[in-house]
């Protein structure tokens, strides 16, 4: 593995440290604050809308400054949020750190992604969103071990900030050798950059945005509700129901590992496709009435489903799009990825509140159905 690459696997890592944090370290942040608990909602909005625009905004920065730079610069902010977070005093102070925190991951999420893609092989892309999973888990750790050591929360994030400092240092000492290890240069570098309106003209645009969006749509309205679905209409009690719940997410990480040995014999599509089958056999065995067993398999199922979707969709767009528009497309799945984010998992809480929270296996079945009409039209086109 050549010094570069294992750069972009550390950032990967880095990527996921700061995602689950707020989660965490919300039940301590909270009565500080002297805020209702559901005022996360509004940090995570905050943090989301920034990201959604640094992604559109992806293809300008890396045309102009490379991809080097920008991953240097967008780490480099993250971690000044961090720091911001860590010595904050007042839910408004956070809120305004949100804003740079958002920015900064949605810049350095596209153009590593396009990077890689345009670079490296589809078991690259599965292993690296692999390591973000790692990075999702470590966060809360780090948090967790410094509440258990008795420190407050701020400790944790200025933990995180920190290594995400010693991150923007290691990558702009490396800067020289994104052009030593692909002398050829970036395919995305120069030329003008593409406006929205010119995105989504492109056949195929509307189709790999919709396929984002409800792949998000399925994959966070399982993470944030599974728990609740198990306690409420499956009866199992609150303990179990989250250790039940938490093996989706296990199923994605554990899952984008044994993906990359996949990816050495199958082609995206292959891989894209059986994630789907298995999302649709977690649903059903969800939807039978054969017992907890069943609803522990059926999370685990559509973890696993999940797992190679995302990266191998990633890793075809400049294959279906070109190298040239291809962090341009990039751009806006990443936007496509975080509205489904903000809007979709928000959406079922409306509906469970209504009718029944019983419904989300139909709900998660519904933008299946959708993302996989769409990624067959993509295909086609």
């Amino acid at each position: 593995m050549s010094f570069l690459l294992g750069i972009i696997y550390l950032s990967f890592i880095s990527l996921g440290l700061p995602d689950a944090l707020l989660g965490s370290a919300w039940p301590n942040m909270y009565p500080e604050f002297q805020v209702p608990v559901s005022y996360a909602g509004m940090i995570s909005m905050i943090i989301a809308f920034g990201t959604i625009l640094s992604s559109l905004q992806s293809d300008r920065l890396t045309r102009r400054f490379g991809t080097g730079k920008v991953t240097a610069a967008s780490v480099g902010i993250t971690a000044l949020a961090l720091w911001g977070f860590s010595v904050s005093h007042s839910f408004l102070q956070l809120c305004l750190w949100a804003i740079p925190y958002g920015l900064g991951a949605g810049s350095v999420d596209a153009s590593l992604n396009n990077y890689v893609a345009l670079h490296y092989a589809s078991k690259h892309m599965s292993w690296l969103h692999c390591m973000w999973g790692v990075g999702t888990t470590l966060g809360p750790y780090i948090m967790g071990a410094v509440l258990t050591g008795g420190a407050a929360w701020n400790k944790g994030y200025r933990v995180i900030s920190l290594l995400q400092i010693v991150l923007t240092v290691v990558l702009i000492v490396s800067l020289p050798r994104w052009k030593e290890e692909n002398p050829a240069g970036e395919e995305t570098r120069g030329g003008k950059p593409l406006t929205f309106r010119e995105i989504i003209s492109i056949p195929g645009a509307k189709a790999i945005m919709l396929c984002f969006f409800c792949y998000c749509a399925v994959e966070q309205t399982t993470m944030l509700w599974a728990s609740s679905y198990l306690n409420l209409a499956k009866g199992i009690d609150a303990k179990t129901a989250a250790s039940f719940a938490g093996m989706f997410c296990i199923g994605i990480t554990v899952g984008r590992g044994i993906n990359g040995f996949i990816a050495m014999k199958w082609k995206d599509e292959q891989m894209v496709r059986m994630g789907e089958g298995m999302i649709l056999m977690g649903i059903l065995v969800m939807l039978l009435p054969l017992g907890n067993l069943a609803s522990l398999i059926g999370f685990s199922l559509v973890g696993l489903g999940c797992a190679p979707i995302y990266p191998c969709i990633i890793h075809s767009t400049p294959e279906y799009f070109g190298a040239e528009r291809s962090q341009a497309m990039i751009g806006v799945q990443m936007a496509s990825a975080y509205v489904g984010i903000c809007l979709m998992p928000p959406f079922f809480g409306l509906l469970a509140n209504h009718i029944s929270i019983r419904i989300l296996p139909l709900y998660l079945l519904l933008f299946l159905v959708i993302m996989g009409v769409m990624y067959e039209l993509l295909n086609k086109k």
